[in-house]
């Protein structure tokens, strides 16, 4: 029999996701900031999900964990050993990551299995199973994303702790180069080199500009706006299309354009608009923040506030006619930026002529995320201004005379190329923030040049800012190369890796042990937006990378998405992507390891869910999938990297952003059962399974699904399960037996709780905090051996002329002494613990759950509490109480930190009667 791995039965989930959430406000060093690529998953869920899979739950091993108390006290240490794990700060602590490889070894026997993951995308779980020691392959078909994973994993791996070869560099800033060191070196030098020749070659054509001091200062951005001529014959005027006139706007040093109609005998209208910079908030115009841009009517005309239709723009656009025009120009000044009006210095420093072997491949269709082409920008030359092709093609081209120089300094075509690779990637960053889609963003706390590829989309941009590549503001060359130097710096993988080009179906044999977060319907259309990336890096450094960049475009025929617009329609796309779907995990199912679960990720659409928001038709037909592959699913766990607080109904696809399933091979000749077999098994295992997701740190949010996986364990272990008319139970079926399991198992816990505790919770379900009837309230205490008068007194509520209502946190007395209270019940220390944790924080909290388990002869039970605090949170969402749901939601998550304190007062004073704090948290 296999061993269960930590993965199949409990994870620190709460703290994975809080880690993974302030993930996303670290730059300095992480791999996104090496090149985009969409929809990454959190570094430290997949560290934390591939050391889960691969080392044992103590329940699994029986000799060294006889009792479930011992099993409970090792599974806690895992758990403190994942909490450590997760952290970034923790990424290169040596001593940490050898603990973990030797829990690992102690797992394997001395031998984990290499790890593949067969759609690599943006390189998270390579780059974290390279982190842990473990042999890596990372497979994709798309060409950006196997280059990105040969970038992170496979070409540091290759040349670790080499001495870098850019002359004079060896000698002058280390003494031992330790990981990528040396690589960065060369990176950032001869990256500096190319930096500092495109300058001498084309930095005439960004000129600097004069402040209003009269100094000479350097321009970060010029803003145009697109502009097609007015629709009204008596008018002709060339129309600016802006959505906003706002530069910039933090307080004191506001910025906005002033658009005006001035005559103009130079243009055929007779007249054209003028542009000038407005700083004062007072007497900006009405138009400042409506720009002449309208989602749904289009533009108007400052002239003669005429309409052009969104088809007239799109008319115009198709027809050749959209042109543009500078708005302003933004400067650098003393720690602010300048804004200045245009002048024709800067109008005629952008016109030139672009180079002519500049990509111009089409754009494919898909209006849903590529809208450009409907406005006549049908090739992705079209996406840039002159002045930004002839800046790309040069720092591209500076690319190929740079592998030519470490060529000559190191003599190793493989290192030159390697080289090549990393500067090439640094030009397609380049892109990112240098077309007419990027943006310029008056936002206070980011003022700056927005990227192109803000959304997972290509979308229409009316103004747009051109960055300067050679400034040291965003969207310049130099900012691009910090961070692929930071990455190489910092990284420290302990493996080997290999990154190649191949269709996941192909690819999901051997060996290797899989871990993929794979595309799901048409989330993201991946192949088509990569193009953007590709024509630029296919430019740049095909000569060294032939076999990944030697078509025109992305290949898309295989690409495993639901795109309606290549299988023509709709229900055609969805038919291609699940038999390809079934077909990668049954070919993997073939060749599957017995000791190991694999991990799956699924990442939702927040719009997912049929019209009560109580399923989801992907989810559903993912899990079918599987089944239907010839998996169990022995455990899913939702992991969210937003952390907003926000509280949804069971089963609304909005609570996560992912999920990761583990999976195992189903037995050959699995027997089928029919619908009372598979409930009876419910009930027998699902208790058990939800204790010890209580008991974990899970927060109630996440319940629900975390509790889909022991209940999809049981249905997807037997090869069928039939309702009572012979037909098969559908995955929606299944899913609303283990929810109606779920509540009846939570029902049953309230029998666990004291008398007033048990009233509360009944008197709560019907009417939460409101008022109810006293001769309900009085029926309900009596069948519970109780009164209304006894709780009263106790505090836990208010009777009042035939009206009852419980008391809540909020509204409990500021003092409250426990230790002088005669009758206490679970229920008043769980609110009593919500206000304190609500008003003075953890530590107090803490404090108060000493005391209240250490009163003698206490009911009060630590473990008792928490279980409390789910169901409350089930109760309170179920009735959208979201205040409440926030509250108890709160508790559970905080239970680590509140154990820890109350630890801590104890240690303080050993005098004091207490329970082992250290066991009551898994």
């Amino acid at each position: 029999m296999p061993k269960k791995k930590l993965i199949e039965v409990a994870l620190p989930l709460d703290v994975i996701n809080r880690e993974s959430a302030r993930e996303k406000s670290i730059r300095h060093g992480h791999p996104s900031t090496l090149h985009l690529w969409w929809s990454r998953k959190p570094l430290a869920a997949a560290r934390a999900v591939l050391f889960a899979q691969l080392v044992d739950d103590p329940s699994s091993r029986p000799g060294d964990f006889p009792t479930e108390e011992l099993q409970r006290k090792e599974r806690k240490r895992l758990h403190a050993l994942i909490e450590r794990l997760v952290k970034w700060e923790n990424i290169h602590d040596e001593d940490l990551f050898a603990e973990v490889r030797a829990e690992i070894h102690r797992s394997t026997d001395g031998k984990p299995p290499p790890i593949l993951d067969p759609f690599a995308g943006g390189g998270t779980i390579p780059l974290e199973a390279q982190r842990l020691g473990l042999e890596t392959y990372a497979s994709d078909l798309n060409p950006v994303a196997v280059l990105i994973n040969k970038a992170l994993v496979e070409i540091p791996s290759k040349f670790r702790d080499k001495i870098p070869v850019f002359p004079g560099l060896a000698e002058s800033e280390f003494r031992e180069w330790k990981g990528a060191q040396g690589l960065a070196a060369d990176v950032r030098s001869y990256g500096a080199w190319i930096h500092a020749e495109a300058e001498s070659r084309i930095g005439h054509l960004y000129p600097k500009a004069i402040a209003p001091d009269g100094s000479k200062v350097t321009v970060i951005a010029w803003i145009w706006a697109r502009t097609v001529t007015c629709p009204n014959p008596g008018c002709g005027i060339a129309m600016p299309l802006v959505r906003s006139w706002w530069l910039g706007k933090k307080t004191g040093k506001q910025a906005y354009v002033v658009p005006s109609v001035v005559p103009d005998g130079s243009h055929s209208s007779g007249k054209r608009v003028k542009f000038e910079i407005g700083s004062d908030p007072a007497s900006a115009p009405r138009q400042v923040s409506d720009g002449t841009m309208s989602a749904r009517q289009g533009g108007v005309c400052l002239a003669c506030d005429s309409v052009a239709s969104k088809s007239h723009i799109k008319n115009e656009g198709m027809a050749g006619r959209m042109g543009t025009v500078l708005m302003g120009v933004v400067a650098k000044g003393d720690r602010r930026r300048i804004y200045l009006s245009p002048t024709s210095v800067h109008e005629l420093a952008a016109d030139v002529d672009h180079r002519a072997d500049v990509p111009d491949q089409e754009i494919a269709f898909d209006p849903r995320n590529l809208w450009v082409p409907q406005y006549g920008m049908r090739r992705f030359i079209d996406l840039f201004t002159r002045r930004q092709l002839v800046a790309l093609a040069t720092f591209g081209d500076l690319v190929g005379e740079a592998h030519d120089r470490v060529l000559r300094d190191g003599n190793s075509p493989s290192y030159a190329a390697a080289v090549a690779t990393y500067l090439g990637l640094a030009v397609s960053r380049l892109s990112d923030y240098g077309s007419t889609i990027s943006t310029w963003m008056p936002d206070p706390k980011n003022e700056g040049i927005r990227n192109t590829f803000a959304r997972q989309a290509l979308p229409m941009t009316w103004g747009f800012a051109e960055a300067n590549p050679f400034s040291d503001s965003s969207g310049n060359f130099g900012f691009m190369l910090r961070g692929i130097d930071r990455v190489l710096s910092g990284w420290n993988g302990r493996s080997d890796a290999v990154a190649f080009q191949g269709n996941a179906i192909d690819y999901v044999g051997g060996p290797a042990l899989i871990s993929t977060d794979p595309p799901y319907y048409d989330n993201i259309v991946y192949s088509d937006l990569s193009d953007y990336f590709y024509v630029w890096l296919r430019r740049s450094i095909r000569a060294y990378h032939g076999d990944l960049l030697g078509a025109m475009l992305v290949p898309k025929i295989d690409e495993l998405v639901a795109n309606p617009y290549r299988h023509g329609g709709r229900l055609r796309a969805r038919e291609f992507f699940e038999e390809g779907f079934r077909a990668v995990f049954s070919n993997a199912r073939k060749h599957a390891l017995d000791q190991f679960p694999i991990t799956v990720y699924y990442a939702f659409k927040q719009a997912e869910g049929d019209a009560g928001g109580a399923a989801s038709t992907g989810w559903e037909t993912l899990l079918e999938g599987m089944i239907r592959s010839g998996w169990e699913i022995t455990s899913t766990w939702p992991l969210r990297s937003e952390r907003d607080g926000r509280m949804s109904s069971v089963g609304v696809n909005s609570l996560a952003s992912s999920i990761v399933l583990s999976l195992r091979p189903r037995l050959e000749g699995a027997f089928m059962t029919d619908r009372r077999g598979f409930v009876a098994a419910l009930e027998a295992e699902l208790p058990d399974a939800l204790r010890r997701l209580q008991q974990g740190q899970i927060a109630p949010v996440d319940l629900p699904q975390a509790a889909i996986g022991p209940g999809m364990a049981v249905f997807s272990r037997y090869s069928k399960v039939l309702e009572s008319d012979g037909s098969k139970m559908s995955v929606r079926a299944a899913l609303a037996r283990i929810n109606e399991i779920l509540d009846q198992v939570l029902a049953e816990q309230e029998g666990d709780f004291d008398t007033t505790t048990r009233w509360a919770i009944s008197w709560y379900r019907q009417h939460g905090y409101g008022i109810g009837h006293f001769g309900a309230a009085d029926n309900l205490a009596r069948a519970r051996n109780t009164s209304v008068d006894a709780m009263d007194r106790d505090g836990i509520l208010t009777s009042r002329a035939g009206n009852v209502r419980l008391i809540s946190p909020v509204s409990l007395p500021a003092q409250y002494d426990i230790r002088a209270d005669r009758h206490t019940s679970n229920w008043e220390v769980l609110h009593h613990l919500t206000k304190t944790l609500e008003r003075d924080g953890i530590a107090p909290a803490g404090d108060f759950l000493r005391e209240a388990v250490s009163l003698p002869n206490s009911v009060i039970d630590a473990d008792l509490l928490k279980e409390l605090a789910h169901l409350l949170f089930r109760i309170a969402e179920a009735h959208s109480w979201t205040k409440d749901a926030l509250s108890f939601n709160n508790l559970v998550t905080s239970w680590p930190d509140i154990l820890d304190a109350a630890q801590d007062v104890r240690s303080t004073a050993p005098a004091q009667p207490t329970l082992d704090f250290a066991e009551q948290d898994d």
